[in-house]
């Protein structure tokens, strides 16, 4: 099995982090991933805001959880009350994954960048998890002004990042890829 092959069987959500950060070599190598993903009529409509201030990662995670008690599924509601959770798992790094409202292929677009992101983390041995609650804290243009969101463009996710805890063991549930696709010739 080649190297790429190999990552990506390996990799899994890291909910667990140390507090060192990141370098800066290998924060920029993720997000150059991030950048080289495909996306709809190669529009490239991504932007990435990279956040490693604890404080300023903390009030998006709080600011979402309290946009969270008032989605009508009861399960985020849920998450959102929670007051020990942070949706970022206090990793040092986030990435927000933000897209142009008026491309093609806007999520997709966010989507691509991500798995790259977090397929390359792996590859250097950081930890990530993608994060799909960030999104509710940036319901408002101030908030999207506040991290430099550029006008047009909308925060789709979130991916934390950062150097996993000691003795972390990924969850690695097995897979049954034969009930899952089937070929035709």
């Amino acid at each position: 099995m080649n190297d790429v092959l190999k990552t990506i069987s390996v990799r899994r959500s890291t909910r667990q982090f140390r507090p060192e950060q990141i370098t800066d070599a290998e924060l920029h190598a993720i997000l150059d991933a991030g950048l080289q993903a495909p996306s709809g009529h190669n529009e490239q409509s991504c932007y990435f805001v990279v956040i490693q201030n604890h404080e300023r990662i903390r009030e998006i995670s709080d600011g979402s959880k309290t946009e969270m008690q008032k989605v009508p599924m009861d399960w985020i509601a849920n998450i959102g009350r929670n007051e020990k959770f942070n949706i970022f798992y206090n990793a040092p790094a986030v990435v927000l994954v933000a897209a142009r409202k008026d491309a093609v292929s806007p999520v997709p677009d966010a989507c691509a960048a991500i798995q790259n992101m977090v397929i390359a983390a792996e590859s250097l041995r950081i930890g990530s998890c993608w994060i799909g609650f960030a999104h509710y804290y940036f319901s408002s243009p101030e908030r999207l002004q506040s991290v430099g969101i550029p006008d047009g463009h909308a925060v789709h996710f979130g991916v934390a990042l950062g150097y996993r805890q000691e003795g972390f063991s990924a969850n690695r549930p097995a897979r049954k890829f034969e009930k899952y696709y089937h070929v035709i010739k």
